[in-house]
């Protein structure tokens, strides 16, 4: 009971090159002063250039909107003078590249990613997806409409086809359901297919529209209904492509995520094999190794541009000093490019609109084969993920007493919910036939020194590190699910799984202090945890050691992410209920038990104090040692006290703060305690 559902990721949030907001404003350090705008630019002043009759500073006013609201600050000011309503007419303008920055001003690197899901909300409420539509219905690849700009590879880094896709991906990515209802009626699919279609001459515009198919298929029943053997047709060609590059990588990995997601609307003939396909693609995007090829890649990028300055200074030297001179006045405008009196920006190489320029093709690869990775991890955690609550989470949640379930009988109806989390035999065959645990496991490590000495010595290339952090986050948020639903024989059996704890124990316990990283530390306790579940079922022994188990849950409850808190307690309780079995542990068991306690009686949180009586229950519910460490401790008159204060706090608390669900399981922890003072009453009279 109490214990936290397995993770699930819901509709991954990702642009068009998969690059983060603090990861373009990395890259665009180097640029800052040709794009330069003023971040205390009024946004009245912005927004009121947005009427004038010149495109050239239409255009200019959105990008600079574009840069000044990545700062979240500068937000509220510009939603208070309907920045949205007043750039949606914007993308229907008749010049192309104001609509292009306009796109760009809304996309998920400017007004939807940096103002979160309350600005995509406004965003909807002001019908920002009237012209997006009418936009899209515009790029019917037909012979009539834009086929001669997205069929041209010359066009590919302009096209505002690219742009417009991954703004409806933006727009729907915050799980607004009147956003996806919008996408669902006006029949956006058969488009979004077209642009993925494109993939073998304009993988850009592939890349944004399997985004967008990859956050609008999850969760729309709706949708899935439409879904016909021409569009499975379609993904298939993508996932079957075998194109090397790192854009195709990350193409495919997406294309594996959406047909993860229509797994329900596949015919049953074809199931077998697609499932096959797209674990094949997870397990090809995962066993590349971003700590080799990164540095490669920067070396490759080296040698290009050493290359380039050569070719310059040998054109020169023979003659071609206009080329030289050409080329010369170029990077003087880089390097100081203030913006022209008509408010064009006077370089075009860095097009406000993309996320990286032109020129950083090894950085567009390694930032795309670090996205698809962590893409990789988040499918497999969703494949490894039950809708519905596991045993561990509703453990013997009917148990409760009726007569205090309270007026709503918060408990009812959830038998039916409490079936076991378990992979199908189709998805755990795939998972193991392609060695899915290893690949996973091995991505739990750090970055790779020479891969972090590459991003750290290069300033457009520092944006990589919290790629590799995030990764090696997923994949231990993966282990967690792997772990919580595949059997031990399938992980490799008692001696894989202590091997798994002495990596775990070392990426906790071998850097000087435990990393204080909040992600970090919620992903390695889910992981810890569930091993530690697994390892305790099978009564396999393990390498932490319960001192170093102590100090791990001592730094995780000082932190302020809840299911972090909750990870450390369970921990805790593992560990003590384990220990209770065996002889001269009694010390041990009242120092678990006093640091519990601690947290059962001071905790804020409601959900942290009822784990940490859970934990307690499961510690010393049985055993010598146990019933030593609780005299020790004066365990029956600390829950004495401690049982009316957690009931006034669910009666008073709990509604409206916590879910059902979370009211069921605090509810049955109150039962279980004053079952336990119950048992604790009668040990202690021995």
């Amino acid at each position: 009971m109490g214990k936290s559902k397995n993770n699930k990721f819901k509709r991954p949030q990702f642009n068009s090159a998969g690059l983060p907001v603090g990861a373009v404003k990395d890259v665009e350090e180097e640029h800052e002063e040709e794009d330069h705008v003023d971040a205390e630019c009024p946004a009245a002043e912005l927004l009121e250039k947005l009427q004038s009759p010149s495109a050239d500073v239409r255009e200019f006013a959105c990008a600079s909107i574009s840069r000044v609201v990545q700062q979240s600050q500068t937000i509220p000011s510009f939603l208070q003078r309907d920045v949205v309503k007043r750039l949606g007419p914007m993308l229907l303008d008749c010049s192309l590249a104001v609509r292009e920055t306009a796109a760009g001003a809304l996309r998920s690197a400017n007004l939807s990613a940096c103002g979160g899901h309350e600005v995509c909300e406004d965003m909807v409420k002001q019908d920002i997806l009237t012209p997006l539509t009418s936009l899209l219905r515009e790029v019917r690849l037909d012979q009539h409409s834009v086929s001669p700009c997205v069929r041209s590879s010359s066009c590919v880094r302009s096209s505002p086809c690219v742009f417009h896709v991954t703004c409806v991906h933006c727009v729907v990515s915050e799980s607004s359901s009147q956003a996806l209802s919008v996408f669902n009626k006006a029949g956006l699919l058969d488009v979004i297919i077209q642009c993925l279609e494109t993939h073998t001459h304009n993988v850009e515009l592939a890349i944004s529209a399997a985004h967008c198919l990859h956050t609008v298929t999850e969760d729309n029943p709706e949708l899935l209904c439409s879904m016909n053997v021409a569009v499975l047709t379609s993904l298939e060609m993508v996932l079957g492509s075998t194109s090397p590059d790192m854009a195709h990588n990350h193409l495919r990995t997406l294309a594996a995520g959406v047909m993860w997601n229509l797994k329900s609307s596949l015919p049953a003939a074809r199931q077998a094999q697609t499932l096959s396909a797209v674990a094949a693609t997870l397990a090809q995007c995962l066993a590349l190794d971003a700590g080799v090829l990164l540095p490669q890649l920067r070396a490759a990028e080296e040698a290009r541009f050493a290359g380039a300055a050569a070719e310059t200074v040998s054109a020169d030297q023979a003659g071609g000093a206009s080329k030289f001179l050409e080329m010369e006045e170029m990077e003087e405008e880089e390097e100081a490019a203030p913006p022209k009196k008509n408010g064009k920006k006077a370089v075009k190489d860095t097009d406000f609109s993309d996320l990286l320029p032109r020129d950083k093709g090894e950085l567009r690869d390694a930032v795309a084969l670090l996205s698809a990775q962590q893409t990789s991890l988040e499918i497999i955690v969703n494949m490894c993920c039950s809708d519905d609550p596991s045993d561990d989470e509703w453990e013997e949640a009917s148990s409760s007493d009726e007569s205090e379930a309270g007026p709503d009988a918060l408990c009812d109806g959830l038998s039916g919910l409490m079936s076991p989390l378990c992979l199908s035999a189709e998805v755990h065959a795939a998972l193991v036939h392609h060695r899915i645990p290893e690949k996973v496991l091995k991505k739990t490590q750090f970055p790779c020194k020479e891969a972090m000495d590459v991003c750290q010595q290069n300033p457009s290339w520092k944006c990589l590190i919290k790629k590799m952090q995030r990764v090696q986050y997923r994949a231990l948020t993966c282990l967690h699910n792997v772990l919580s639903t595949m059997d031990v024989e399938s992980l490799g059996g008692a001696e894989a799984l202590q091997g798994v704890a002495q990596h775990l124990s070392s990426l906790v316990f071998s850097p000087p202090e435990i990393p204080k990283e909040e992600e970090f530390l919620e992903a390695v306790t889910s992981a810890m945890r569930s091993l530690l579940q697994t390892i305790a079922s099978k009564n396999i022994p393990q390498c932490m050691s319960p001192q170093q188990l102590m100090s791990l849950s001592e730094a995780a409850t000082r932190c302020d992410v809840v299911s972090v808190r909750v990870n450390a307690l369970a921990i805790l309780g593992i560990t003590g209920s384990t220990l209770a079995k065996v002889k001269g542990t009694a010390d041990t068991l009242q120092m678990i038990g006093n640091a519990l306690l601690q947290v059962a009686s001071k905790d804020a949180n409601l959900v942290v104090n009822g784990e940490a009586l859970d934990a307690l229950l499961d510690v010393f519910a049985d055993g010598d040692e146990a019933e030593k460490a609780a005299r020790n401790i004066q365990l029956l008159t600390a829950l004495k006290t401690l049982q009316p204060v957690f009931k006034s706090k669910i009666r008073k608390e709990g509604r409206g703060k916590y879910s059902p669900e979370q009211l069921c399981v605090l509810d049955n922890i109150k039962v279980n305690l004053r079952r336990f003072i119950g048992y604790l009453e009668t040990v202690m009279k021995k």
